[in-house]
């Protein structure tokens, strides 16, 4: 296949920290029978003032330099526990309200493993952009310690000539938070969570909040939702794993400053790997779902967060996805009718990515398919965590061309460019 792959890589880096809170449910008690968050509480309002400038003096020294705004986070952080166990502001010292802020945080290298399975939309910030040119939001899934997987983003700029600049990360990385929340046992149902305020996209991370999402956020598939009415909303299908049970579930944001996180119900919302069309279709909900771990099924509904069994539209075919086929993101549109990216497993465990043609007016027919990958694992891109993996959980388009981008050996992520002729021309 003849597409063109960009000169940028982007890989895991354990230098990439956030402060966390460091949650201790209110209700956690010790041996002595003693609440845990209370007791540390306690202990530091036991301190004179010169135990705890100097112990607040030591954790300044170790992590000051290595996060945003430290003094300020430790301060915000007390705010939260200070309302959970309800402490009066007027008798505590600010230096004691930062230590204790400093007890119930910590550091966190959220992209130390393994950096991988991006997706890509438009930006909704498109001032400026000359013509050819698109400004794009790009989620990247994120494992760090104990494997657990969160959501980090990038912004950047495509153009017509195959160019791709990625917006710099800043120095440091914010973690998005639930604000009033702190204190509870994990929630078990929808949860928002807000981009700090002075934080950009490019420096922002999701990680678990709730129960369901204990163990990671896995391959958020982004669209570009267009509602019947008009308005535009950025949706994301992704999988919450919680170390014993995945579930599917549904990010929504209109801005890319405050996220729902909302678990999907019915029969297909129990597996992974759901992605939505970015419209209606005769005024339906469309997606593309794998419920039996082999195949692709069309899925419809009335609700976007829930979804049934669907109809079988696509089963492995050609060698190199005998073992399995999947999604690689949304379908995206074009002249011919809804294009979808699709991953197959062959030989050896090596995953691929094709494409395959469904109609505009009914997807569930299909109208074509590529015999061959369109992209497999080169020599230079087999190593690494899971070897011989490429995988992508969404392109998108960029005038005659497809934007990928795309992880590889689940450790770091490249960038192709497509021509949609060609890639149809191979049905």
């Amino acid at each position: 296949m003849d597409l063109f792959n960009h000169r940028l890589r982007l890989h895991a880096d354990p230098s990439r920290v956030v402060v966390r809170p460091f949650h201790i449910a209110r209700s956690a008690m010790n041996g002595q029978g003693q609440s845990r968050s209370q007791r540390m509480i306690d202990e530091v309002l036991a301190m004179t003032p010169q135990q705890a400038h100097e112990q607040l003096s030591a954790v300044l020294k170790d992590f000051e330099a290595r996060h945003w705004q430290t003094r300020r986070v430790f301060t915000t952080r007390y705010e939260e526990i200070a309302e959970v166990h309800g402490l009066d502001a007027s008798g505590i010292s600010e230096e004691k309200r930062q230590l204790i802020g400093a007890y119930f945080c910590h550091e966190y290298s959220y992209a130390a493993a393994a950096l991988m399975n991006p997706s890509a939309v438009p930006h909704p910030d498109q001032s400026g952009m000359p013509p050819g040119s698109q400004r794009i939001v790009m989620s990247l899934r994120a494992v760090g310690e104990g494997h657990i997987s969160s959501v980090a983003f990038r912004e950047g700029i495509i153009t017509d000539d195959d160019e791709l600049a990625l917006a710099p990360e800043p120095p440091f990385a914010t973690a998005a938070d639930t604000r009033g929340m702190d204190g509870q046992d994990m929630p078990t149902g929808p949860v928002t969570v807000h981009r700090n305020r002075d934080s950009t996209l490019s420096g922002t991370v999701i990680f678990p909040i709730t129960e369901a999402q204990s163990k990671g956020l896995e391959d958020l598939r982004l669209v570009h939702f267009t509602h019947d009415d008009g308005s535009i909303e950025w949706l994301g299908t992704y999988t919450a794993y919680n170390g014993a049970s995945i579930q599917s579930e549904l990010m929504r944001t209109r801005d890319f400053r405050s996220f729902d996180l909302v678990p999907m119900t019915g029969s297909a919302a129990r597996n992974k790997g759901i992605a939505l069309f970015p419209r209606t279709v005769n005024g339906e909900y469309l997606s593309i779902g794998r419920q039996d771990g082999e195949n692709l099924y069309l899925l419809r509904s009335d609700r976007l967060d829930h979804w049934d069994d669907g109809e079988l539209i696509l089963t492995p075919v050609f060698p190199w996805e005998l073992v399995q086929i999947g999604n690689c993101g949304p379908p995206i549109e074009v002249d011919e009718g809804w294009l979808l990216l699709t991953h197959g497993v062959g030989p050896m465990r090596k995953y691929s990515i094709g494409a395959a043609l469904l109609d505009k007016n009914d997807p569930s027919k299909v109208l074509g398919r590529t015999r061959e990958p369109i992209l497999a694992a080169a020599d230079q891109d087999r190593e690494g965590y899971v070897p011989n993996v490429v995988y992508t959980c969404g392109a998108m388009r960029q005038d005659d061309k497809l934007f990928v981008p795309y992880g590889i050996a689940d450790s770091s992520v490249g960038f192709a460019f497509v021509e949609i002729s060609k890639l149809l021309a191979l049905m």
